[in-house]
């Protein structure tokens, strides 16, 4: 079972606010997630992702830091991938591939089995594990990282490379975050970057050929 992970808030205001990859948003005035990644398109657009679960198409995204002022759009999404397409307005929004030390440089492939996933949410923070492969359903990936309510949309990366977004905790059999000396903790259900942008690019949807900033 897949637990959609979505939370409570806190907010400042600021002239043009900065977003990146592990940056808290807030859905339509009430679910707050976390940005995925922020960069352009082939369309010349300033475009960012979040899970489908926080809103779809038309809803409006404000930065947890300057819940008052909408900054972005909605402007698609695949329920069954769990992506949404966000259009920022580039004259409110700075894009940083660089939030609180967790850098994003890239795209990357699917991690394989063993290999050590990051991410990055705006309740938990930072969290590291062992990606365990491919999940039950198409286009998802068992990782060790946590998650809780807000995390929705994490960036998951290996070696600085994006390769997918937090989705849900794997089951609730386990504490979905206990991170003091071992990792004793439900794994995380990441949806893969590279099966959500083929979708994108299929569809030659906002997102097509998106560039992370600074790559």
């Amino acid at each position: 079972m897949v637990l959609p992970l979505a939370a409570t808030p806190v907010a400042h205001a600021d002239e043009k606010v900065v977003l990146g990859g592990g940056s808290g948003i807030v859905v339509d005035d009430d679910a707050y997630c976390t940005l995925t990644s922020i960069g352009t398109d082939s369309f010349g657009d300033l475009v960012g992702f979040t899970s489908a679960h926080c809103g779809g198409p038309g809803a409006v995204v404000a930065a947890e830091s300057d819940k008052g002022r909408i900054v972005g759009t909605m402007v698609a999404g695949n329920d069954a991938l769990d992506y949404a397409v966000i259009k920022f307005d580039p004259e409110l929004v700075a894009p940083t591939n660089n939030v609180n030390g967790f850098i994003i440089d890239g795209l990357g492939p699917d991690p394989a089995f063993g290999q050590v996933a990051c991410k990055l949410g705006r309740t938990t923070g930072q969290s590291c594990g062992v990606t365990w492969g491919p999940g039950q359903d198409p286009g998802t990936i068992v990782n060790q990282v946590c998650g809780a309510p807000g995390d929705s949309g994490a960036p998951v990366t290996v070696n600085n490379k994006l390769v997918g977004m937090l989705h849900g905790a794997y089951t609730d059999a386990l504490p979905t975050c206990v991170m003091k000396f071992i990792p004793l903790h439900t794994p995380a259900v990441t949806m893969s970057f590279n099966t959500q942008l083929a979708d994108i690019t299929a569809k030659n949807r906002h997102g097509t050929g998106f560039r992370p900033t600074g790559t």
